[in-house]
């Protein structure tokens, strides 16, 4: 049996960030994720809070006007995946992120919204510490008043049960299913609002 050398260690597959940006934004009247705050398109600020988190890889998925949304990431270290099936729902936008990933190539994935733009990166480190510290294979982060919400970091042993969820629930059976696989992160802090309609970007203006 070969043995390893002073220093030599295996390497731990890392912890990837995916922000999901394929909806056609139908109650906004207009791609929302392209609508400008404070001089940013929100998916960018999205995009930027997940690569300035401890992820070491993010992958974006794209999908209605996937080509301005790819375009108002320029210059970011983020790889875009196309979601050809995002009219399908939420679930599919999970699935091309999966599949673009592995669940050989990575430990766990953090996953959040694009039109989620006020996201702290401090959050996505909470729940990347609290995975590494408990092994749990979900972690879900909980704001002020007792809100649950996003991002959400998912193991990659359960990648193959989040590939069987169809439709537009996106992952919350996955979540509620076993109650003792998720771990829990408190954030002394309002859950960051999202955007659906344009007084909602105004709110957050």
């Amino acid at each position: 049996m070969a043995r390893h050398g002073a220093g030599e260690e295996r390497a731990v597959p890392p912890i990837a960030g995916v922000v999901l940006a394929a909806g056609s934004a139908r109650r906004f009247g207009s791609q929302k994720l392209l609508a400008p705050l404070r001089g940013k398109p929100l998916v960018r600020w999205a995009a930027e809070a997940m690569a300035a988190s401890p992820v070491t890889t993010v992958v974006v998925v794209t999908g209605a006007d996937g080509g301005a949304v790819e375009a108002a990431l320029a210059g970011l270290r983020v790889r875009c995946v196309a979601n050809p099936d995002h009219a399908a729902g939420l679930s599919t936008s999970l699935h091309a992120a999966l599949r673009a990933l592995g669940p050989d190539r990575v430990r766990a994935a953090v996953f959040a919204l694009g039109d989620e733009p006020l996201v702290d990166p401090a959050v996505v480190e909470r729940l990347v510490h609290a995975f590494r510290a408990t092994g749990a294979p979900i972690v879900v982060p909980v704001y002020a008043g007792g809100v649950r919400g996003h991002p959400v970091l998912f193991a990659a042993n359960l990648f193959p049960e989040l590939l069987r969820v169809r439709g537009d629930e996106g992952a919350r059976g996955v979540i509620a299913r076993d109650r003792s696989r998720v771990t829990t992160v408190s954030i002394a802090a309002p859950a960051p609002r999202d955007v659906d309609v344009p007084g909602d970007l105004e709110g957050l203006l």
